[in-house]
C-alpha cells in the first residue's frame, strides 16, 4: 500500500510553502503586527491569485474540487509561516454551502469563489456544553436570530457568516448577512493577533433558504477540525525546528545548551507530540476524502491538536529562557498561535471527555461491518 502524497499534492504543498515562506517572514510579521489590520491583504491577495482560497469547492462553484488532504498540506505551510489570511474558514464555509446550501446559497458560494465577498464561520457554540447561544425561530416565512456569538473571526470585517444556531429541532448551521440590521458588534483582537468580533442579534430576519438542514454540521464540523489541527501542526513543527537550532547554539557551561540530556529529552517529548498529531490527522484526511465516517479520528485528532500545541509550546519556551518573552525575539508569535488554536478548539481535557463519551458507547473505532454485504467498511 502507497502512503506517499502524489505528485500532485506535493506541488500543492511545495508551492504553497514557497508562497507563505516568501510573505511571512520575521520583518513583515512585525510589521502586521503593527499594523493594526484584520489579515494579511497583500498576502490574501496571492492566495486568490493562486487558487489556494478555493482549493475545496466544486468545479462547478468555481474551485479545485480538491480534498482535505491538499487543503491540510496547505494549512500546514501557512501554521509553519504564521500567515493571517482567512484561508480555511472562507472556503470550508463557501464549500458547506455549496454542498447544503441549494440555490438559495448559490450566489454566496459564486462570489466566494471569485473573492468578492469574505465568508467566516464559527462552529465554537456547537460545542460548549450549554449549546448555542444564538437562537433561531420561525416567523413570517422565514427565521428569526436572537442572543449572541462570540469572538467570530473577523466578524466585523465579513459580509456573510455561517453560524450555528439552535433551533428546536437541534442545532443547525445558518448564513447571515452580517450588515443587516439588529446586529451590534464590538471589534476585538485574539490571542494570536487575529481581528474578532463579539455579535448580538436581535430579532434579525433571515429567509428560509439561509438555514442548512442537520447534515450540513455534522459535515462541517470534522473538516473544520482538521484544517484547525493543520495549522497545529504547521505552526508546531516550525516552533521544535526553531528550537532545536536555538539549542544548538545557545553555549552555557562552554557547551550548547542542546547537548544536556534535560534538554534533549524535552525536544523529543515534542518531537513525539508532532508525530501522533501529524499520524492523527492524516488518518483522518484520508477517511473524510474517502467518504468514511470518522467521528472517533476526529475527535481524537482534536485532542492530539491541543495537547501538541501545549507540550511544543511549553517546552519550547522553558527551553528558551528568558529571551523567549521578548517580544523582539519571534518564538513568543508560535506560542500565542499555539494557545489560540488550543482555545478555538476547546481544549485537551473537554476533547478527551468527549472522545470517552464516544467510545463508551461504541466499540468499532469508526469501522463498521456489514453483515449484509460481509465487507469491512
Amino acid at each position: 500500500m502507497d502512503f506517499e502524497f502524489s505528485d500532485d499534492q506535493r506541488a500543492i504543498a511545495e508551492m504553497a510553502g514557497s508562497l507563505f515562506a516568501d510573505h511571512c517572514t520575521d520583518e513583515r510579521l512585525r510589521t502586521f503586527d503593527a499594523a493594526g489590520k484584520p489579515f494579511m491583504e497583500d498576502l490574501w491577495a496571492k492566495c486568490v491569485e493562486t487558487g489556494l482560497h478555493a482549493l475545496a469547492l466544486p468545479e462547478e462553484a468555481g474551485g479545485s474540487a480538491l480534498g482535505m488532504t491538499e487543503l491540510m498540506l496547505v494549512l500546514e505551510a501557512q501554521g509553519r509561516a504564521l500567515g493571517h489570511v482567512p484561508l480555511w474558514r472562507h472556503q470550508l464555509a463557501a464549500a458547506a454551502l455549496a454542498r447544503f446550501g441549494g440555490d438559495a446559497c448559490a450566489e454566496v458560494v459564486k462570489a466566494a469563489a471569485e473573492s468578492r465577498m469574505l465568508v467566516t464561520l464559527s462552529l465554537d457554540d456547537g460545542v460548549r456544553s450549554q449549546g448555542a447561544t444564538l437562537r433561531a425561530r420561525e416567523a413570517n416565512g422565514g427565521w428569526r436570530l436572537d442572543g449572541r456569538v462570540d469572538a467570530l473571526p473577523l466578524g466585523a470585517d465579513c459580509c456573510r457568516g455561517l453560524l450555528v444556531a439552535q433551533c428546536a429541532d437541534g442545532p443547525r448551521l445558518v448564513l447571515v448577512d452580517l450588515r443587516a440590521e439588529g446586529i451590534a458588534k464590538t471589534s476585538g483582537v485574539f490571542t494570536h493577533g487575529e481581528a474578532v468580533a463579539d455579535l448580538r442579534f436581535e430579532n434579525v430576519a433571515i429567509p428560509a433558504g439561509a438555514l442548512l438542514p442537520a447534515a450540513a454540521l455534522e459535515w462541517l464540523e470534522p473538516r473544520a477540525i482538521a484544517a484547525l489541527a493543520a495549522l497545529q501542526l504547521g505552526v508546531s513543527s516550525e516552533q521544535i525546528r526553531r528550537t532545536v537550532a536555538y539549542v544548538s547554539e545557545r553555549q552555557q557551561f562552554d557547551r550548547a545548551i542542546g547537548s544536556f540530556q534535560a534538554v534533549q529529552m524535552s525536544m523529543a517529548d515534542a518531537h513525539i507530540a508532532v508525530e501522533a498529531l501529524r499520524s492523527a490527522l492524516w488518518q483522518l484526511c484520508y477517511r473524510l476524502d474517502a467518504g468514511l465516517p470518522a467521528t472517533p479520528e476526529a475527535l481524537a485528532t482534536k485532542y492530539l491538536a491541543c495537547e501538541a500545541g501545549h507540550i511544543v509550546g511549553h517546552k519550547a519556551q522553558h527551553v528558551h529562557g528568558g529571551i523567549g518573552v521578548d517580544l523582539t525575539y519571534p518564538i513568543h508569535r508560535y506560542l500565542y498561535w499555539s494557545r489560540a488554536l488550543g482555545i478555538t478548539l476547546g481544549g485537551a481535557a473537554a476533547n478527551l471527555a468527549r472522545l470517552g463519551d464516544w467510545l463508551a458507547t461504541n466499540d468499532t473505532l469508526g469501522w463498521k461491518y456489514d453483515l449484509e454485504e460481509h465487507q469491512t467498511l
